[in-house]
């Protein structure tokens, strides 16, 4: 391993502190890191400098140690709310050994810094851990060494206090594992981007898939799909707005119904690291050092012109690139129409090497700075993440009589997942005529409830819902994490008038679903297929609230996806098949 001395100065991208295990996702980096230098061919995409940003890996034994000398356990199992045990965490004392070697990386680290967990369960094909423990970042660019320093160690024990917040205890209830058993390894990262303004973020961000469960317009699944969006990935990561298009059709845009509604379900703010030293003292909340902005409010327009489409109302069209007078879409199509820039090529091959490592579906995570001159400086592409996706190859047939006749409870052309469920009873549903986006909040926190009992009984469910399930906007569904829904086996969407968005592809909420096997229905609103509510209203009712309904069935529900085929059935207990 390079010379710690050295390291920010050198070729090698991965420095180990510690001597314990490096936790899923640095493992996984560590891997992908190996299997470029070896694979990847720098002089196909010469415009671009491709690797794994330099990351720092505190080992898990260095958890062990702060664990067990500041005699954390207790309270890290207790069931105290996640900011107790946060501050009690960030009262606790950094093993000795590892504290010369954080201040050397705050001094001569020159960028922002992204703090993220790496444990021993994060990653796993089938029981992945997605965005369930948290990550922080830091400007890294006070004055003072010593503020620096200090950020830099809060932000550790932040992560560390992630391990054990209600979030992650509930996540592990669904799984076979358990919480005394998980040991959390620490990245610290530089951050992919450029101080733009007082601002510092990537211009793009992306999640792209190697298959996708949701292809349109007839395309092949194995296409895989791509999600974009401005500035740090959290917009994405968080299910929030992106621009998502197949990467062998990158001049397609996504299926808007209209250049209307194009403009109204665009990404219109981004996340950065808030570079200003003005942030208000917040050493327990993740997102103290970021800040969220308008894209319009840019002031650096060549930046805008690289990324934006411009609508133009006189001919009612849509042209790439920053036109005045016309109102601004993130499309990113200066960058995935132009022929001097292999961006979306450069993805393809990375997915296909991805792939090929992982001899499975992958999942990545990316951000990429754009260079105003590749002949002084090339584009930068940041590998963040990599992971298997699960892709099952089991044949089943779903007929179009069946999604047609009168023992549907719920039919949909656009599902993910696929098999034939028959062993569950349950369903949770959000009552239609009740739901309004200025209750989600309320909903969530009633759907939580009801995924404790039911995980405490050891029952799945069907849960059915409107909007997006897992955003983190209120207004365009419920707000729940992975872990408030996790008894759920399967999960309908219906959209609405008002609540119609794009599915999101490019979260971990997505990628939870996919490896735990949850099947997922979406209905966007003016589907000719719907949920038959009158026979869940006429159910044996276990619980009802003012926003959601519990009924049980007699007989198990019968639940068939085709996710190769993009359909899916859930009939009613009484139904032949």
């Amino acid at each position: 391993m390079e010379n710690k001395e050295n390291f920010f100065q050198s070729d090698n991208q991965i420095l180990l502190l510690g001597n314990g295990g490096l936790g899923g996702k640095a493992k996984g980096l560590q891997f992908i890191d190996g299997f470029l230098k070896k694979n990847f061919r720098k002089e196909d995409f010469a415009d671009f400098e491709v690797n794994i940003p330099k990351m720092v890996v505190l080992t898990t034994d260095v958890f062990d140690e702060f664990m067990e000398t500041n005699d954390l356990y207790d309270i890290a199992y207790s069931n105290l709310p996640d900011n107790r045990i946060a501050l009690a965490f960030q009262r606790a004392n950094l093993p000795f050994f590892i504290l010369g070697d954080l201040r050397k990386i705050a001094t001569i680290s020159k960028t922002p810094l992204a703090i993220r967990s790496s444990s021993n369960l994060e990653d796993a094909k089938f029981e992945p851990f997605a965005c369930v423990y948290g990550t922080k970042m830091t400007p890294n660019n006070q004055l003072d060494i010593d503020e620096r320093y200090n950020k830099l160690i809060e932000a550790i024990k932040y992560v560390y206090a992630t391990t054990f917040f209600k979030a992650a205890k509930d996540y592990l209830a669904a799984t076979s594992n358990k919480i005394e058993n998980e040991k959390m390894a620490i990245i610290i990262q530089e951050v992919v981007g450029n101080k733009i303004d007082k601002n510092f973020y990537p211009h793009i961000s992306g999640v792209a898939r190697s298959y996708n469960f949701y292809p349109v317009f007839g395309a092949n699944p194995e296409n895989g799909i791509v999600s974009l969006a401005m500035g740090l990935g959290k917009t994405i990561v968080d299910g929030g707005v992106s621009w998502s298009y197949d990467p062998s059709l990158p001049r397609r845009n996504p299926p808007f119904k209209s250049i209307g509604h194009m403009l109204k379900e665009s990404q219109i703010k981004y996340w950065s690291v808030n570079m200003e030293n003005n942030s208000e003292y917040d050493p327990i909340n993740e997102t103290e050092f970021l800040k969220q902005n308008f894209f319009i409010e840019i002031e650096d327009q060549t930046i805008l012109s690289k990324l934006v489409s411009t609508y133009n109302p006189r001919s009612d069209q849509i042209y790439p690139g920053l036109i005045k007078g016309g109102a601004l879409i993130l499309s990113f199509a200066p960058v995935l129409y132009a022929s001097d820039i292999k961006f979306n090529n450069l993805i393809i091959n990375l997915l296909w090497l991805a792939k090929k490592a992982y001899n499975s579906a992958v999942e990545i995570e990316f951000a990429v700075t754009l260079s105003k001159d590749v002949s002084i400086k090339p584009h930068r592409f940041g590998f963040l993440q990599v992971r298997p996706m699960v892709v099952s190859s089991e044949v089943i047939q779903v007929e179009d009589y069946e999604i047609r006749s009168d023992n549907v409870l719920v039919a949909s052309e656009m599902v993910l997942g696929n098999g034939e469920i028959d062993d569950v009873y349950d369903v949770v549903y959000v009552k239609k005529e009740s739901f309004t986006s200025e209750n989600t909040h309320t909903i969530a926190k009633e759907i939580d409830r009801v995924n404790r009992y039911l995980l405490s009984e050891g029952r799945k469910c069907v849960l059915i819902g409107f909007g997006r399930w897992g955003t983190t906007d209120p207004l365009g569904g419920i707000p729940v994490n992975w872990n408030n829904i996790s008894s759920a086996k399967v999960i309908v969407e219906m959209g609405l008038a008002s609540m119609n968005s794009e599915m999101s592809q490019g979260s971990h909420f997505f990628h939870n679903i996919t490896s735990f096997k949850v099947h997922y229905f979406s209905i966007p609103y003016g589907s000719s297929f719907s949920v038959d509510w009158d026979w869940l209203d006429a159910c044996k009712v276990v619980k009802e609230t003012n926003f959601i309904k519990h009924i049980i069935t007699d007989k198990p529900l019968v639940i068939k996806t085709n996710g190769r085929k993009s359909k899916g059935v859930i009939l009613k207990p009484d139904s032949s098949h």
